[in-house]
């Protein structure tokens, strides 16, 4: 019997392994889910937003993380088959820490936020409702420096703190000045302390352990406590200085190295895009161990003259140079920031060019970034409070739709026409052509992580290219002056189109012949489009 019934036991406990649920697979998070094997920012089109000028909730005149949180469905409502709102899936909030300047990038508390924004309760619900959008979101990380009222440069005053050494101080005045020919070393009683930017700005001492064990405690705070998806990082050439040499060092590089092995530990889909203003070579140095990608300013520059003369060789040019140095994609692509003059205003109110230069950005490879306002040629010239104003959201004057109080900066003199409510109602409004834009992005591998091509244009006034993946092939021709064209054909010896083409125009107006191709995937001497209007896009789906 007692034999029969461990018997029965073994069959039973067989049975239960047997049978037993196996171990769960983790299920993917949708917010870092890629294309074909790039990482997954390849698949986003960044925003960024300066909080303060952005939406304001409680009347005081200053933008709000809750204001933010009210607007999210203007950037994108979570739904992929409505259109009206800008399509956007990555936010770039400028500095949101406690601050005793306007702009934040002096940092007084990197663990809270600034009481005019709100509290670190109301950033995780933004990062709540931002997910729930399929937004991911990154902040500023400034790394350089602090500001002069933070309690570590407070201390550091004394010659006798601990913290003496965390800043860089100076018993004598060095004879040198910065990379700009500015003055850098600033006195405090005595002394002389290390400031690239201004004196209010001191910067940190990434020579000393204890100042990258602060910030690498920072940096988990705010990837793993507030869970933000990644940094951009602020003046990253700018940390670490050899003596005169005070950009691009090779302890700077050192120490990238570090913080990306870091961060990458805390949380492994973390993103950082680096600002280095500096040359494409130089930005190449950082790509890959340092940042995941970096801004490409050439590039930006290079698009913006081609744009302003109309004429491809510039644009042309750099792009040609970036794809041969970097590795697909892996890059960021801009127009201008909060540092520049606004799109608008470098081209001197020219909506047209506004529109081609948006349609390059977003047709291109790399990772876009559009500045806040972009979208409805909000205009702007130094100084820089003046290319950060309030965000124009209605015609009415003089909170804009803003504020019902009054705004920390006046906005600018042309509201009336360039706000979001009257051009939101306008299929032909530069918002809408801006909306389609991302919307096809969105919408075409190839246009995110396609492969791009130059086609060669018998004329200097047209750029064209082709962005393809084994799955479509699309073509991009952009008429960059103001001069219409009928006089062009189009030449790709090269290429990776078969069989028949059935063409389908995403972006344009008119009847586009298909190719002849030649036998090698290319085609000789095309004219897609008869003629193309001033500064006119086509976007054009050949497979």
């Amino acid at each position: 019997m007692n034999r029969l019934l461990t018997l029965l036991l073994c069959t039973i406990i067989l049975i239960s392994c047997q049978t037993a649920s196996p171990e769960p697979t983790p299920t993917p998070n949708p917010l870092y889910t890629t294309t074909h094997d790039y990482p997954w920012w390849n698949d986003i089109t960044f925003y960024e937003i300066f909080v303060r000028s952005f939406y304001d909730s409680d009347g005081d005149g200053i933008g709000d993380l809750n204001g933010l949180i009210e607007k999210l469905d203007y950037l994108n409502d979570g739904d992929p088959t409505t259109t009206d709102d800008l399509g956007i899936t990555g936010i770039w909030l400028m500095p949101i820490t406690v601050s005793p300047s306007y702009h934040g990038y002096d940092v007084v508390d990197y663990y809270q936020i600034d009481p005019d924004y709100g509290t670190n309760d109301d950033f995780k619900r933004l990062m709540e409702e931002a997910h729930k959008r399929g937004i991911r979101v990154i902040v500023d990380l400034v790394l350089n420096h602090t500001s002069t009222q933070h309690p570590w440069f407070q201390a550091s005053t004394s010659p006798d703190s601990e913290y003496r050494d965390w800043y860089l101080w100076r018993d004598d005045l060095p004879t040198y000045r910065g990379p700009w020919g500015q003055p850098v070393w600033h006195r405090r009683g005595s002394s002389f302390y290390y400031g690239v930017f201004w004196d209010g700005m001191p910067d940190l001492n990434f020579e000393n352990p204890a100042v990258v064990e602060a910030m690498f405690d920072v940096t988990r705070f705010w990837l793993e406590e507030m869970g933000v998806d990644g940094f951009r990082l602020d003046a990253i050439k700018h940390l670490i200085e050899d003596g005169s040499i005070q950009e691009n060092s090779r302890a700077t590089h050192a120490f990238m190295q570090k913080f990306y092995t870091y961060y990458k530990e805390v949380n492994p889909n973390a993103f950082t895009v680096g600002e280095a203003w500096t040359s494409t070579q130089q930005v190449l140095r950082y790509t890959g161990s340092e940042v995941d990608i970096a801004f490409q300013f050439d590039l930006a520059e290079a698009a913006l003259n081609s744009v302003s003369i109309g004429v491809n060789r510039m644009v042309m040019r750099e792009q040609q140079a970036i794809i041969n140095a970097f590795p697909p994609g892996q890059y960021a692509t801009f127009l201008t920031n909060h540092d520049q003059n606004r799109v608008m205003s470098h081209f001197n109110g020219d909506e047209g060019r506004a529109r081609v230069a948006a349609s390059w950005l977003l047709s291109s490879p790399g990772v876009p970034f559009i500045y806040y306002g972009e979208e409805i040629g909000l205009t702007g010239s130094k100084p820089d409070e003046d290319i950060r104003r309030p965000l124009h959201w209605t015609s009415q004057a003089p909170g804009v739709g803003f504020t019902t109080g009054t705004p920390w900066r006046a906005p600018t003199t042309d509201f009336s026409q360039r706000n979001i409510a009257r051009q939101s109602a306008d299929p032909d409004s530069l918002l809408s052509h801006y909306r389609t834009l991302v919307h096809l992005r969105n919408a075409h591998e190839a246009l995110r992580v396609g492969e791009w091509l130059l086609v060669e244009s018998s004329n200097a006034r047209l750029y064209a290219y082709l962005r393809h993946t084994d799955d479509e092939v699309i073509l991009v021709l952009l008429n960059l002056s103001h001069i219409a064209t009928n006089d062009y054909t189009l030449t790709l010896s090269d290429g990776p189109l078969s069989g028949e083409i059935t063409l389908v125009m995403l972006l344009g107006e008119g009847n586009a012949a298909a190719p002849q191709l030649n036998n090698t995937g290319g085609f000789n001497a095309y004219t897609p489009i008869p003629e193309l209007p001033p500064h006119s896009s086509f976007i054009i789906r050949l497979k």
